[in-house]
């Protein structure tokens, strides 16, 4: 799920080591006014992004040592994070001799007056490639892909994938360095699409070394959370609509043009626009297929204006475009998935097309993912990958809690009411993830080895114990239990506090390999941004990742 910013421009890093990138006034970002509401700040925050980054991708000049680059080796402009000092992150793509290096993601922290405060890269290993020479040729490269992903037809591959039963190679390989493992080498990326048997769309990205055509690595690209439902969940709600003449449609132009289209159980395409004459929707039924239409609308709509509101984050993206939300994907498909290629949230109508999946959390929960893929585009495999999911489950539940639902009271579960498992229980538990009988509760040397949707519960238990502190307790009509490794007690600092720090070290201090470790480094320092080094907030983030074994 890779980003793609038009016109991105190339620059080198001694523009960023001597300051070159000057901020002009009216890009600088001052404190917010006093009531200020999420959209102004949000509004603001455009800005700012816009000029940074503009700044950013325009200068170019000798390479810096202080970056230890080689001669070959570029920096592209992703990304800008203003503090309101004028403290700038700047986040960076590399390339080396024109080609794209996977791991090779960088954010240079830059202080209002130009000089670098901190570097925080993927890979620290210096790019120093023999040849660019490939000995396997692009069209071999993509066959060899293709054919491992042709292995693994009939196959699950993760608890909640079904297995794939079509596979069909997409565009030509491309020739890349590969960096992710610290061991630079030339590598081709080959995109493998195909149908699992659930009707889910796969779309899966291969890493293959250039010289044996060994698979590096490979990652599904649709994300998805699987589960059956019980019905409508978000019951009445207010909807921004927009109008044509006598016809209302759910396109909603105050955040982006987001919108809500029916596939009429089709798998292919963007479905049809959902309108009447009435603008009201739905009547709270599965079985009128506006019901499940303003859920999506209503879940896109929320995920929006919780970022927007916490954060001042403008859209997924952070570029004020809406995003597709499709509801009746396929017969019978038990699932909902986020997609960044049409970068849209999709919904299946669950067992006997009776069961939308679209409960407020997974939708929440899978944007979430294009955030994440805007931003330090987490590796979906290892620790990075269950950090990734993790980040989802965090801020799934957040939207939850946002959005305050009589009919979907908020809690620390996932899921809890498609009922996946025909039993009423959640899909993952935040206080005790290890309820749901694979997810790990603390860190071991091995947790990198299970599923992303298990090895998250580290994190998902770190953010729960953040916010709520340990042992029993009800919260808001629910019961939690929550234990330490290391059998310390600890009081919460609050959801609030936990998703600005959790926010703040996503989008300014991870990369595409963070790991266990680099979180826990990657959130001190967010704690010591937001509150200070010797602050309660900050000895709590340690406490509470001590607590889940992460030293």
């Amino acid at each position: 799920m890779k980003r793609k910013l038009a016109a991105v421009a190339v620059l080198s890093a001694t523009a960023l080591l001597t300051g070159v990138i000057q901020v002009s006034t009216a890009a600088q970002a001052s404190p917010a006014p006093a009531g200020q509401t999420g959209e102004a700040r949000a509004a603001q925050a455009a800005r700012q992004h816009a000029a940074v980054l503009a700044l950013a991708g325009d200068q170019s000049g000798p390479l810096a040592g202080a970056l230890a680059l080689g001669g070959q080796e570029r920096l592209v402009a992703k990304d800008a994070v203003v503090d309101q000092d004028g403290t700038r992150h700047l986040r960076f793509e590399r390339t080396y001799a024109g080609l794209p290096v996977l791991g090779g993601d960088l954010v240079v922290h830059q202080k209002a007056d130009g000089s670098v405060k901190a570097v925080n890269k993927a890979v620290t290993a210096q790019l120093s490639l023999p040849s660019l020479t490939p000995r396997i040729p692009a069209d071999q490269a993509a066959a060899q892909a293709t054919g491992a992903v042709q292995a693994t037809v009939g196959a699950t591959l993760d608890a909640d994938e079904s297995p794939l039963t079509a596979v069909h190679q997409t565009g030509k390989a491309e020739l890349v360095v590969w960096a992710s493992d610290g061991n630079p080498r030339l590598a081709y990326r080959t995109t493998v699409e195909g149908v699992r048997a659930d009707g889910t769309p796969s779309s899966q990205v291969l890493v293959t070394d250039a010289a044996s055509g060994k698979v590096l690595s490979t990652h599904e690209k649709v994300q998805t959370a699987a589960g059956t439902g019980t019905g409508v969940f978000v019951g009445q709600v207010p909807l921004t609509t927009a109008q044509d003449g006598a016809s209302y449609s759910l396109k909603d132009d105050s955040r982006g043009g987001q919108s809500t289209s029916d596939m009429n159980n089709g798998t292919t395409g963007s479905g049809s626009p959902f309108a009447n004459t009435s603008n009201s929707f739905g009547d709270g039924t599965a079985g009128n297929r506006e019901s499940a239409a303003v859920d999506a609308q209503f879940g896109a709509a929320t995920t929006w204006d919780f970022y927007k509101s916490a954060f001042g984050r403008n859209g997924i993206r952070n570029d004020g475009v809406g995003a597709a939300s499709r509801v009746h994907y396929g017969s019978n498909y038990v699932n909902a998935f986020w997609s960044d290629d049409c970068f849209c949230m999709t919904y299946g109508d669950g067992s006997g097309d009776t069961h939308p999946l679209t409960e407020i959390d997974v939708a929440g929960h899978e944007m979430s993912h294009g955030v994440t893929a805007a931003t330090a585009n987490l590796n979906y495999s290892g620790e990075s990958g269950g950090l990734n999911e993790a980040t989802s489950d965090i801020m799934g539940t957040m939207v939850e809690w946002y959005a305050n639902l009589p009919s979907n009271p908020p809690n620390y579960q996932i899921g809890e009411l498609v009922n996946l498992r025909g039993d009423g229980s959640p899909l993952r538990y935040m206080d005790q993830p290890s309820k749901d009988g694979q997810s790990a509760d603390s860190w071991s040397a091995d947790v990198g080895n299970l599923d992303v949707h298990f090895s998250s519960g580290v994190a998902n238990h770190f953010f729960y114990l953040l916010s709520e502190g340990s042992g029993a307790k009800s919260i808001n009509g629910f019961d939690y239990n929550s234990p330490t490794s290391d059998g310390s007690t600890l009081s919460g600092i609050g959801r609030d506090k936990a998703a600005q720090i959790w926010y703040r070290a996503l989008t300014v201090y991870f990369t595409s390999t963070t790991d266990y470790a680099g979180a826990r480094a990657g959130t001190l320092s967010a704690a010591s941004d937001l509150y200070g080094a010797d602050s309660a907030e900050y000895n709590a983030v340690a406490a509470a990742w001590t607590a889940v074994n992460v030293n």
